[in-house]
């Protein structure tokens, strides 16, 4: 059985909403606030940290207006235009439309958590050294992580295959 395309950008959409949510209730649950638990040494640790700004915490020491006009309304008149775009685009390619709905379902999961709790739990820490060492973030960050290297790839297969042509 085949889905529809619509269907199946609202499954992915929604499919990368739920994993996150999921882990960040479980990591509610289960992890005190600030707690570190090391997975692999001190190369990746699990926690649990509530970041009230936006990647890094950037936007954390703004006023709540403020807050609420970046973080908030602004991320979710983005979000609404980009699901406008993946559906309405039907010249997207395959790649294209997954790496969008990735984004879209990563962003919608961290704005529901501003707007359910005011903050985003984050929780996945990397350390591999000088040369690799992320900030804290969850599962909506990789989503959206995710998304933007396989646009960055499908825009350098598409240069490639102009270029050939």
């Amino acid at each position: 059985m085949k889905l529809s395309r619509n269907v199946s950008i609202s499954l992915l959409i929604i499919f990368n909403i739920a994993i996150d949510q999921v882990s960040k209730v479980i990591v509610r649950k289960t992890i005190k606030s600030r707690e570190v638990i090391e997975l692999i040494d001190d190369k990746f640790i699990l926690t649990n940290v509530e970041n009230k700004g936006a990647f890094l915490g950037m936007g954390s020491d703004m006023n709540e207006t403020l807050r609420v006009i970046f973080l908030l309304i602004l991320p979710t008149l983005v979000l609404s235009y980009l699901i406008y775009y993946i559906i309405t685009n039907r010249a997207l390619d395959k790649l294209s439309t997954i790496a969008f709905s990735c984004i879209a379902g990563g962003g919608i999961a961290n704005v529901f958590d501003r707007i359910a709790f005011g903050k985003v739990t984050d929780f996945f820490f990397i350390d591999l050294g000088g040369v690799f060492k992320t900030g804290i973030f969850n599962v909506a960050d990789m989503s959206v992580t995710f998304g933007m290297i396989v646009l960055v790839y499908t825009w350098f297969l598409t240069s490639r295959k102009k270029q050939t042509a």
